[in-house]
């Protein structure tokens, strides 16, 4: 069991959060749980703040599963004072370092697992172009890439810290790291594998499936709902920008989504959430005719009584401690 530091000050502030908290529900949003040197998208909780987030819920006595915060809105009532725990994506550390943590405080959560990722043994793409641009290496000074039909050239400036910013000719791996996000996110699954396979090449770096960006197995997955303190919920195949791809392409990657899921752990997955919060008019119909109950966007914002079930807003939690977190959880109530 995880000794937290400072128990008894977390305690004291999670009863003046207790005091300030006004009606409505509030969705926090998690990718992982572990500790990483690399984390361009800020994504990483480590396991002892995550713990203390907990510790202060608990202290709170307000966290709830997101059905049950959904059944709340569908019954025409105010979700008052309920906290909903969610995790995007499926990544390992989610089942060895955040389930462990949700039973021993008895918090539940609601996991959103991207499917096409656990078959083929692949990092997320953005995970890769962390590690071919991010990682200590020697990179070629030069960068020529052939994006839809268009020529785009780089030059590197190889001494650069990867979190400086280079001059107006040159470009630091984080600076090119952005750029190259920018233009592989409009691509589709195949020709974005495409460009990364080019990209693995230009810095003679070879495919790996790291162990500290794996995602959890089909095999691992099965075991999540043991103990019944993690509800599952879908987050499409590929993770793509559904916005950016056909009505048609959006159906499949939800309804497969939801498909396998149901196949592995026989029963009815009814939330989903939407990869990068991106999604249109198209998106919310299709996920609502798929069978899904609700939704969730990255949209910042307290669930109140009038919330659309398929467009619920969320909170991103950062890498903080107990009291950072206690903080905020009661600032954002406050909104």
């Amino acid at each position: 069991m995880m000794k937290i530091p400072g128990s008894g000050k977390l305690k004291r502030i999670a009863k003046q959060v207790r005091n300030r908290i006004a009606p409505g529900g509030l969705i926090l949003m998690y990718h992982r749980v572990t500790d990483i040197e690399s984390d361009p998208w800020e994504l990483c909780v480590s396991p002892s703040y995550f713990a203390e987030h907990l510790q202060v819920l608990e202290k709170l006595g307000c966290a709830v599963r997101l059905q049950q915060l959904n059944q709340t809105l569908k019954n025409g009532k105010r979700p008052h004072r309920q906290v909903v725990i969610t995790f995007d994506d499926g990544y390992a550390d989610n089942l060895y370092n955040a389930k462990p943590l949700l039973e021993q405080y008895q918090i539940p959560a609601t996991i959103f697992l991207t499917t096409g990722y656990m078959q083929q043994k692949r990092e997320f793409w953005w995970d890769e172009l962390e590690r071919i641009l991010l990682q200590p290496k020697t990179l070629p000074k030069n960068l020529s890439l052939n994006i839809n039909g268009k020529n785009y050239e780089w030059k590197l400036d190889t001494t650069a810290n990867k979190s400086e910013k280079s001059d107006n000719h040159l470009n630091s791996p984080h600076q090119l790291y952005d750029s190259l996000y920018q233009l592989l996110y409009l691509l589709s699954d195949s020709e974005r594998s495409h460009l990364i396979e080019q990209l693995l090449s230009w810095a003679n770096v070879k495919p790996e499936l790291r162990l500290t960006h794996r995602m959890m197995t089909l095999q691992e997955i099965s075991s999540l709902q043991q103990n019944s303190i993690i509800e599952v919920g879908a987050h499409t195949v590929t993770h793509p920008f559904l916005s950016t791809i056909s009505p048609e392409a959006q159906q499949k990657e939800i309804q497969q989504n939801k498909a396998e899921l149901e196949e592995i752990f026989g029963h009815s997955i009814e939330s989903f959430a939407y990869p990068h919060g991106n999604y249109n008019l198209h998106t919310s119909e299709i996920v609502r005719q798929a069978g899904f109950t609700c939704a969730c966007t990255t949209n910042a914002n307290i669930v109140g009584k009038n919330s659309d079930r398929f467009q619920l807003p969320r909170f991103a939690v950062e890498n903080c401690d107990g009291e950072e977190f206690a903080k905020r959880v009661s600032n954002w109530f406050a909104n």
